[in-house]
């Protein structure tokens, strides 16, 4: 069995937790195990309602897929998701401009398949500290067009403006990645409101100690927080 943990918290300026965590190392539908972390965005508590919804949305379709390729039984699930919530956000109009990020990880023996839309990140370590997905955000566009310096971005006024969505649009784009788990000691996703409040090589020190694996998650909650803890902060541990 794979050791697993999630932990997700409110934060220190937020009043309502929009982030939602799935975590399970037991099969759902034809994929042997499921990790998902979503961002949620909207007034009105749409929010937390539009990543909640969207990741039902997700493992319902999962559970229905009749597809044993992971890749297209991910795929088709994120599209189904997005179009439910694209349905719901019609139906109010205190539901205008939600939306969810979401970071989904599978692992099938020695691979795992992982999907983003959104900042939501997922990272691997192994000899270094890698994240594997890439933002879907303005200022991940600036960094990559030479506007702006990668040590700026995380401090960057617009960090938080991102480019793609769940619910954002009745079409949705979504990257995929296999990674092969050779060497990995451990899989980490995390929604922004932990990445924009501690530095990768302190995620990685953490990631690194001799804690067990929810003293690891409690620490970087926590250490979030003493950063200023300025959004809900998600995460999932993965020790493959």
């Amino acid at each position: 069995m794979i050791n697993a943990y999630a932990l997700t918290d409110v934060g220190k300026m937020r009043n309502t937790n929009q982030d939602y965590v799935y975590c399970t190392s037991k099969p759902v539908g034809k994929l042997p195990n499921l990790y998902i972390v979503a961002d949620g965005m909207g007034g009105h508590q749409a929010g937390d309602l539009a990543s909640r919804f969207s990741v039902q949305s997700f493992i319902e379709a999962v559970r229905n897929s009749t597809q044993d390729n992971p890749i297209t039984v991910i795929m088709d699930a994120i599209k189904y998701a997005n179009t439910k919530l694209v349905q719901m956000a019609a139906t109010s109009p205190d539901y205008t401009g939600m939306g969810t990020t979401m970071v989904v990880a599978t692992i099938v023996g020695k691979s795992m398949y992982v999907a983003n839309v959104g900042d939501s990140r997922l990272y691997v370590l192994d000899d270094m500290f890698r994240q594997i997905t890439k933002d879907h955000s303005l200022v991940e566009e600036m960094v990559n067009n030479g506007t702006l310096a990668r040590e700026e971005a995380r401090t960057h006024k617009q960090k938080n403006v991102i480019t793609r969505a769940i619910g954002g649009d009745k079409d949705v784009l979504v990257d995929v990645f296999e990674v092969e788990l050779s060497g990995v000691s451990c899989v980490f996703l995390c929604s922004d409101g932990l990445s924009n409040m501690i530095e990768d090589a302190q995620i990685a020190a953490i990631l690194n100690s001799r804690k067990s694996i929810d003293e690891k998650a409690d620490i970087l909650v926590n250490t979030a927080n003493e950063h200023g803890g300025k959004d809900n902060i998600s995460l999932i541990i993965i020790e493959p």
